[in-house]
């Protein structure tokens, strides 16, 4: 018990006997007051651990509501993407209709210039190639040439109205064309620029699912850690319960347990038995903690009653105990209690039997017992009563190099 010591005095007189509190019930005590801190220890990391799961939480609801406004985002983008796209085409439509208009237009034009055609050769007796030059000189008098002037003015001006008419023609559709060209232009542009916005939206859509994803799983784990936690925490305050009951029992049946030492009277003794020797043997031991391999569950706090046994379900301490008591050996079923037990002992000198401990929860938090050639049995939390391996990996680096000698 940590270098502690029980002093118990028996002082007889005539008629009275002063009695102290047995052995079971100061060790009880230490059991309950390190089940108190260890439940102590586990709750101030279950506080930190539902407080890390609402930071991941109020994180995710962020995220969330990121997403929700990106999805905003790309759907409003969209819409201007639509809108674009039928702009594009109604576009691309008035360019056709326009396209058609200059066809029609220079159809109209090649017809003119043959009604102008017609008109020349109309005025030609001869046929040919003559001007209306040749054609004012053809006249026959005086007021034949005045005639022919007149004509042959009024068809140029007809001819000069009719083509300028054709150039501002050809000039106005062509702008128009210009301008729809323009147009287009930039809704395509518009269109190319929201496509690139669009992807950006959806890749930053992208990278907040992916945090989503790492924060759900990160939630996830968190949660699963604070539910081992609870779980652990309940099984430490059954446990605790279980030991306030045992000391509750153990002081109900206190005067028949008080140690006699009539027979050493005088002045007393220092010397508390931690362990009972029992008559079996070492292998003895070994074979009955071997009966569990393959077929055990590990639990904090279990293993100190006959279902549990039955049903093989220990803890490390709970176990160790069981196998030890099989051979009439009594030892404290407790880490705390074990560590202080039998004989110190070097980690160069450990023989089969010998009590080994690991610091994985605490200082010499882990109990089993050594098996000879770097292996020793115990319960471990992940696999139940297994073999392992203590001289390499895992158990190597948490070996605390303390070990006890309870039988020889």
């Amino acid at each position: 018990m940590n270098g502690k010591k029980v002093v118990v005095t028996l002082a007889l007189t005539v008629g009275l006997t002063v009695t102290a509190p047995s052995i079971n019930q100061v060790v009880n005590a230490e059991t309950e007051s390190e089940i108190q801190a260890e439940r102590s220890a586990l709750q101030d990391e279950l506080s930190e651990k539902r407080a890390e799961l609402e930071d991941i939480q109020a994180e995710l609801a962020e995220l969330e509501a990121e997403i929700d406004r990106v999805n905003e985002d790309i759907e409003a983008n969209e819409e201007d993407i639509a809108e674009t796209e039928a702009k594009v085409e109604k576009t691309e439509t008035e360019i056709s209709e326009l396209e058609a208009e200059i066809a029609e237009l220079e159809e109209d034009i090649e017809r003119r210039y043959n009604i102008l055609k017609d008109r020349a050769a109309a005025l030609q007796k001869n046929g040919g190639a003559s001007s209306y030059l040749d054609v004012v000189f053809g006249a026959q008098n005086f007021t034949d040439f005045i005639d022919r002037v007149a004509m042959v003015t009024r068809i140029s001006q007809a001819d000069q109205s009719l083509l300028e008419q054709l150039e501002e023609d050809q000039a106005t559709v062509e702008a128009q064309k210009l301008q729809v060209e323009d147009k287009l232009a930039d809704l395509e542009e518009t269109q190319d620029e929201l496509e690139r916005m669009q992807a950006l939206i959806i890749e930053q859509k992208e990278v907040l699912e992916a945090n989503m994803e790492h924060l759900e799983e990160r939630e996830t784990e968190a949660q699963t850690i604070v539910e081992e936690l609870e779980i652990e925490d309940s099984e430490l305050e059954q446990m605790l319960q279980n030991a306030r009951a045992e000391a509750a029992r153990r002081q109900e049946s206190q005067q028949s347990e008080i140690v006699q030492m009539s027979s050493d009277s005088g002045s007393g003794s220092n010397n508390v038995p931690t362990v009972s020797a029992g008559s079996g043997s070492v292998n003895s031991v070994i074979a009955a903690a071997r009966t569990y391999l393959g077929n055990s569950t590990y639990k904090l706090g279990r293993g100190r009653t006959q279902s549990d046994i039955e049903a093989g379900i220990f803890d490390c301490s709970a176990f160790v105990a069981w196998a030890f008591r099989q051979q009439g050996v009594n030892l404290p079923a407790y880490t705390g209690g074990m560590a202080n037990v039998g004989t110190s002992v070097s980690p160069n000198n450990m023989q089969p039997g010998d009590l080994v401990f690991f610091d994985t929860n605490g200082r010499n938090g882990h109990v089993g017992i050594y098996l000879g050639g770097g292996k020793f049995i115990g319960a471990q939390s992940s696999t139940g009563v297994a073999e392992a391996n203590m001289s390499s990996g895992y158990w190597a680096r948490n070996f605390s190099g303390h070990v006890r000698r309870v039988m020889n």
